[in-house]
């Protein structure tokens, strides 16, 4: 058997970084926390953690974490059925969900405002690439994910929600420094551009799709949605931003799209643990029907594996 106390101890180091915090979310001491994780550990015969700053789980920790939410969400649902435990949660539950940036700086806003509503649960928001969130799923950090990929994780049902638009943006100032007779292939290649992350791809595949070009040029790194659109209005760089966030800082003219004003489509999906729980369903309830009013429809229907 799993010594359940010893389990969420580990949860909580993987979940807050470290011994100290995770001591501090359960209100015991560190030394309490450093000696279940060790008993775990020489129970199961196996390293759970890579100590570190912060501390990252094993593979096998992984599953051990993923188990444990599990466990904790199941037993939310037991204690809200059984009259005879009422009153004695410990508090309201938290969702942990993967979820791309740009869709945080979006529309899953108005998801979290319905979900939080409805149950008075919590969400633990794990930003990811959207072309990455399903890593977070499979590995066991997160229950849900919003993510690009249409594969089926194992064990999950995967709803496609719609589509996000992209578009080539810049400032006035920045095409006037920049492409004064204009945008073309090299000009591209020359012009700063900024990116993300060193996995976003979509600066590159515009260029490829509008000027059939690669740009070599060089980068300014933004890892923030909101930060990467005052970098390019302050003219650091060209950039992809989502159309939702663009569109009245183009009906302004203070950014202008890129010629020839080709888009980049991404279809996200919602991945979920087939797991029976009414957090999970509520909270997939609340995506599916603020994605089908804030996202572009899918153009042709899917039909995917495991979708339901």
């Amino acid at each position: 058997m799993l010594d359940y106390l010893s389990l969420a101890a580990l949860a909580a180091v993987v979940r807050e970084g470290s011994f100290e915090k995770a001591a501090a979310a359960l209100c015991v001491t560190p030394s309490a926390i450093s000696q279940r994780v060790k008993g775990l550990e020489e129970r199961v015969g196996a390293i759970l953690l890579t100590r570190g700053t912060p501390c990252r789980p094993t593979a096998i920790g992984a599953k051990l974490c993923a188990h444990m939410e599990q466990v904790r969400l199941l037993e939310s649902e037991v204690v809200h059925d059984l009259p005879g435990l009422a009153g004695q949660e410990t508090g309201p539950h938290t969702v942990r969900v993967a979820v791309n940036a740009d869709s945080v700086s979006t529309w899953f806003p108005a998801v979290a405002t319905q979900f939080a509503a409805e149950t008075g649960a919590l969400l633990d928001l794990v930003l990811e690439d959207e072309a990455h969130t399903a890593e977070r799923l499979r590995a066991g950090e997160v229950l849900a994910a919003v993510t690009a990929d249409p594969t089926p994780v194992v064990g999950c049902r995967i709803y496609p929600l719609g589509v996000i638009e992209y578009v080539a943006v810049a400032s006035p100032d920045f095409l006037g420094r920049f492409f004064d007779a204009g945008v073309d292939a090299a000009g591209l290649r020359r012009a700063p551009v900024l990116r993300f992350d060193r996995r976003d791809e979509l600066q590159s595949r515009w260029a490829r799709a509008a000027w059939g070009t690669e740009i070599s040029s060089a980068i300014h790194w933004t890892p923030s949605t909101q930060g990467m659109l005052d970098m390019t209005l302050a003219g650091l760089g060209w950039s992809m931003a989502p159309l939702p966030l663009a569109l009245p800082l183009l009906d302004s003219g203070r950014l202008i799209e890129l010629p020839p004003h080709r888009r980049i489509a991404v279809t996200l999906y919602w991945q979920r643990t087939r797991l029976t729980a009414r957090l999970l369903d509520r909270l997939t309830d609340a995506v599916r029907s603020v994605a089908a009013r804030r996202l572009a429809p899918v153009q042709a229907p899917e039909q995917l594996p495991g979708h339901d």
